[in-house]
């Protein structure tokens, strides 16, 4: 898989098309509080033989194997998982001609097994485990988190011990494998903004790797032989070429007297490892590249130079990318999408082994004036306006804030060093972050002034001019040298050891009701860095007053873009101040404030909140801005594959009159009803509909239960909605099959949806057999769909299926439904189906057997426990309990009633509600370019 490390070049949410790379038994109520020790650091009595002590920063301490592999330890009791994260030093940078890809390639051949483990997929399966791996420029990681137990860790520890040296890396896995990886090359380049990025990158390198992308040339994935990745795996895979991070409830000792064990065997190769020596040579003058392809809007790209990780210019540039690209305070923000000539901006900066890219991003309506965006962009940015005190100030808080919410979870942080390591030492991701902090207004300006020059800038083909401007990249220290006598900070305190069983939860949750409909929930409990998460949700109106609204989504976006005393400016940078994360949303039925705080600012964010929603003011800028960015989205996703299949199936089966609230819109009406909007609609509808008086609050995390209830009645308990809420009802009806092939020139992926509606509602006596049957079918990685569409056949890259039931706090709705997702080849289109519909009659004739029935148990008991695990996810579980009337006792006896699952509870409820007669299938692709006879 390829990561999400494009952040310069990720749209928001609404502009996702043109995004560029956008339960253990129940345990006592009484708490557990264990803090951090004071020096973390093993003794070194206690040290396994042939290891060796490191450096510890803030918790987090290094361990030296005798074959040189690294080890980073991150104990903490206060969350009941653990991560494994295993990088090697080995990317897409490392790559020789004729082998781009080949790193990600290798990634994807390591699931295929060793000799001692041959089905990877299955094993972690079966222990619940859930992981994920991904390739960049210059490493490759394997992560894994499941819940705390010695036997998954010890079991995984020799996984990657084994695989490390014994892959079977065989021409037949890889023939199979190919075609899937291609696949996913396909997909990434029906985004025009993918492509773009990718010419940009071409361009701005004449020689160093940087320039070639992750997933590589097409050909070369095609025609890689077997025997040059062999020796790659032989090359790159070794002890002293990895580190392994372990955080989490973890003994530190124990874990390391587990690891010398697993990995001490693993011999170091006596051949040194191979060093890279190209340097990109200083870039002399502007570039510029031009992509055309169908597509329905236009994006513009800058890169610019800068230098590597290590070089303390890193941090002022990390400043300087986030004071031009927030919104809405960010420079690009308020002189491009404000001012509309925009839909979106973006801006960010790589952090690599080797001097990177800093990038600039532009998207916008295809009828937008190019030209005048271009020559904005560049007054910005190379001619960038001195920065100000305050605004420099304000970037550097939001990025201090993300690293300390960060470092709040010992799972994330085991995730978080991975690229540090890559740069060539862990500890450079606590240097950069104190870095940052020390960063001034000058630095600030003088970073724009040195790396943003037209000499160093790359849009796109080569113009020659009179003079050359020369920007040389300074070369930057080597890690060692970087953190000579750096320490890092006091590490923070960590919470208690909360057990997130249901009998637990529900014991330590205090729940009543304020006033006459608005539930609540606490949790309080004693959390690593004092936090505190919120949910919330208000509802209102019923099926009668909502007919014919339009208006809904939109009012409920612009919730945060000005209340009656602050700009939306001032808003984000209240929010900011109290260091709190905060999203309030509205729809249709109900509004919704999601927050992450902290104990002592909990109160004013609460506050802020309340305010925000009770008094939004609607800007008539903002609300082009979303009428604008809104417009732009729709029309890029016009032809789409996704797009062309959710509005053929979205019509197919909708049974709902116009004007209803449930009515599916088709895109040119939605873009007839965003035209047609006013802003004194949504003042309308804050006004008819909203209401706080009526819905569920959940708090989960470090709070005071007694102030927190008080607060909560003097804000919310008497805003009573001019509207009460009724929920709308749905009933299943039975919808006739389809099947259908619709065009979408120019794109190399195609998208592959199938459905039939169910009768089914999540108290049915079937719902659960009907979970885990869809858990062997397609739900899992190692689904019947997965193994032959994916693993076997090596059609596509992704697959899997689903089941929806529907719910209701009163009455039985039953609008349930039965979904296949694919990606494909247009080419393979017909045999995805084929393969599809062949496995779904083999699943009704011949059914589940009992092996795949207790592995798909385990599955999903390990998901819910581990859905669990988190502050959020809890507060999610108990909000949903609130509305729908219920207790976590709810939770424990549907855990029963899975782990009491037999086989033939399953196949009786696939042959009762599964028909594959009535599945309707749409598929969206380039199909001209296809063998004719279909």
């Amino acid at each position: 898989m390829l990561p999400n490390r494009l952040r310069p070049l990720v749209l928001a949410t609404t502009l996702a098309v043109l995004a560029i790379p956008t339960p253990p038994p129940a345990a006592a109520t009484g708490a557990d509080t264990t803090a951090a020790p004071d020096d973390p650091q093993i003794a070194a009595a206690a040290l396994p033989r042939g290891v060796s002590a490191g450096p510890c920063v803030e918790g987090v301490c290094e361990y030296t194997l005798g074959n040189g592999l690294r080890v980073l330890l991150f104990p903490d009791a206060s969350r009941p998982t653990v991560t494994v994260s295993l990088t090697y030093a080995v990317g897409s940078v490392h790559e020789n001609y004729g082998e781009t890809g080949m790193a990600h390639l290798l990634e994807h051949l390591l699931f295929k097994g060793t000799p001692r483990h041959a089905d990877i997929r299955g094993e972690m399966k079966r222990r619940g485990i859930g992981y994920n791996a991904s390739t960049w420029l210059d490493r490759t990681n394997y992560h894994a988190s499941f819940p705390a137990n010695d036997d998954s860790l010890a079991w995984l520890l020799a996984l990657e011990a084994d695989r490390m040296v014994n892959s079977r890396i065989a021409k037949a896995d890889l023939d199979s494998e190919m075609t899937v990886v291609r696949n996913e090359w396909e997909s990434r380049e029906n985004s025009p903004g993918n492509v773009l990025d990718e010419r940009v990158r071409a361009t701005a390198y004449l020689w160093h790797n940087y320039g070639n992308t992750t997933i590589g040339a097409r050909s070369d994935v095609e025609n890689v032989p077997i025997e040059r990745l062999q020796a790659f795996y032989r090359t790159w895979y070794r002890p002293d070429n990895a580190s392994l991070v372990i955080a989490g409830r973890i003994d530190a000792a124990e874990t390391l007297t587990r690891i010398a064990a697993a990995f001490g065997t693993v011999a170091r190769p006596a051949t040194p490892m191979p060093r890279a020596y190209t340097v990109e040579p200083t870039q002399d003058g502007e570039r510029e590249v031009v992509l055309r392809r169908a597509g329905d809007f236009q994006a513009i790209v800058l890169g610019y130079h800068i230098p590597a990780a290590t070089h303390p210019d890193g941090a002022a540039l990390d400043v300087l990318s986030n004071l031009l690209n927030h919104a809405p305070s960010g420079r690009l923000h308020q002189t491009l999408v404000e001012t509309r000539l925009a839909a979106a901006v973006n801006a960010g900066n790589e952090d690599n082994r080797a001097p990177g890219l800093m990038t600039v991003f532009a998207a916008l309506p295809r009828d937008g004036d190019a030209a005048r965006v271009q020559a904005v962009l560049l007054e910005q940015i190379e001619h960038f306006p001195a920065a100000n005190p305050a605004e420099v100030d304000a970037a550097r808080q939001r990025i201090a804030n993300s690293y300390e919410l960060a470092m709040s979870n010992p799972n994330g942080i085991g995730m978080a060093l991975t690229d540090a390591i890559a740069q060539g030492d862990w500890r450079l991701f606590f240097l950069r972050r104190d870095r940052v902090a020390q960063v001034s207004v000058d630095d600030v300006n003088r970073v724009a002034r040195t790396y943003f020059k037209s000499g160093n800038r790359t849009l796109g083909r080569y113009v020659p001019g009179d003079a050359s401007q020369r920007v040389e990249i300074p070369p930057a220290p080597s890690a060692a040298a970087a953190l000579q006598g750096y320490t890092g900070r006091a590490a923070m305190a960590a919470g208690e050891r909360f057990e997130s069983t249901p009998a637990n939860i529900d014991a330590r949750t205090q729940t009543f009701t304020l006033g006459t409909h608005l539930k609540v929930s606490l949790l309080p409990k004693d959390n690593r860095g004092d936090t505190v998460v919120v949910n919330a949700t208000f509802r209102f109106g019923d099926e009668a007053s909502l007919r014919g609204r339009t208006d809904a989504a939109v009012a409920g976006a612009l919730l945060t873009a000005g209340s009656a005393t602050m700009t939306r400016n001032e808003i984000t940078q209240r929010f900011d101040a109290l260091k709190t994360r905060a999203s309030l949303r509205g729809g249709m039925q109900g509004a919704d404030i999601a927050m992450i705080s902290q104990r002592d600012r909990l109160a004013d964010a609460l506050a802020l909140a309340a305010d925000v929603m009770r008094h939004p003011v609607f800007p008539e800028s903002e609300f082009e801005q979303l009428r604008l960015r809104w417009i732009t989205s729709l029309e890029a996703s016009r032809n789409e594959p996704g797009s062309l299949v959710g509005e053929s199936l979205g019509r197919h089966f909708n049974t709902w009159p116009a004007g209803h609230p449930l009515e599916w819109v088709p895109l040119d009406d939605s873009l007839a009803r965003l035209r047609a909007l006013k802003v004194e609609d949504l003042r309308a509808f804050h006004r008819d509909f909203y209401g706080s008086a009526d819905g569920e609050i959940a708090i989960v995390g470090d709070f005071d239960a007694d102030a927190v209830r008080a607060q909560l009645e003097a804000l919310f308990a008497d805003w009573q909605s001019p509207t009460p809420y009724a929920p709308i009802h749905t009933r299943h009806v039975d919808i006739a099959a389809t099947d259908l092939r619709l065009p979408a020139p120019d794109k190399s992926n195609a998208v592959v949806k199938a459905r039939h509606n169910l009768s089914l509602n999540i108290d049915d006596a079937d719902y659960e057999a009907l979970m885990v049957a869809n858990q062997v079918f397609g739900g899992g990685r190692r689904s019947r769909l997965y193994d032959r569409i994916r693993d076997r056949d090596g059609l596509s890259y992704s697959i899997g299926s689903a089941i929806s039931a529907d719910a209701s706090p009163e009455g039985r709705d039953d609008a349930g439904s039965f979904a296949i997702d694919a990606i494909a080849a247009p080419e393979n289109v017909d045999k995805v189906e084929r393969a599809l519909r062949e496995e779904l009659d083999r699943l009704l004739r011949d059914g589940v057997t009992e092996a795949e029935v207790r592995d798909s148990v385990a599955e999903l008991l390990t998901q819910r426990e581990q859905g669990r695990a988190s502050d959020g996810s809890i507060a999610g579980i108990l909000a949903s309990n609130l509305h729908y009337r219920v207790t976590m006792q709810y939770t424990a006896e549907r855990d029963a009633r899975y782990r009491a699952m037999t086989v033939e509870q399953v196949n009786a409820a696939i042959r009762k509600h599964l028909r594959p007669e009535r599945l309707s299938i749409v598929a969206a692709g380039d199909f001209a370019k296809t063998t004719p006879g279909r």
